[in-house]
């Protein structure tokens, strides 16, 4: 079994506003065409619905690390590993998740994440020997196995309201 934790506990300062309500549709709508068997949702700053579940991570302002552990507490215990994006990735390309997943099958490694021109990016697979070594400062202290992706496009990381992708700006308030 291979879920996806999607991290949206950020406090999103950058932005000025809550942009995980923005941005998490259309992570969720990717994560639904791949080939993840579930999604978690971890949330803090602000409360958010979905329709997967959703997990409260009281510890989020000690980095995303905490809030990667908030949602790796709320996997089946017969996880075998887990899928990491985050909720302002909104360019998510689904076939990036299968593939970090099918590298992940083949033995690959404990951590992999997808690259994209070279450089480490989502998303990132966790093999659950890999769980105990999580800092606060998350998966991006451990060193990844990287998968190419160029061919699929970055997910994006929206950090201010000029970077949301065009199909999106209808819904930011000016």
């Amino acid at each position: 079994m291979i879920p996806a934790v999607v991290l949206a506990a950020g406090a999103a300062t950058r932005f000025g506003a809550p942009k995980q309500a923005l941005l998490l549709p259309e992570v969720l709508a990717a994560l639904a065409r791949s080939s993840v068997d579930d999604v978690v949702v971890v949330v803090g700053a602000y409360p958010l619905e979905a329709e997967v579940r959703v997990v409260d991570c009281p510890e989020w302002e000690r980095g995303s690390g905490a809030s990667l552990r908030c949602g790796l507490k709320a996997l089946a215990r017969d996880t075998e590993a887990v899928v990491v994006v985050l909720a302002d990735g909104p360019d998510l390309s689904p076939a990036a998740v299968d593939r970090v997943i099918d590298h992940w099958r083949s033995g690959a490694g404990d951590v992999l994440a997808a690259s994209y021109g070279g450089v480490r990016g989502h998303p990132v697979l966790l093999d659950r020997r890999a769980w105990a070594r999580i800092p606060d400062e998350g998966a991006r202290a451990l060193e990844p196995v990287l998968v190419p992706c160029d061919d699929l496009g970055a997910p994006g990381d929206v950090d201010f309201a000029d970077e949301v992708p065009g199909r999106l700006r209808e819904d930011v308030s000016e």
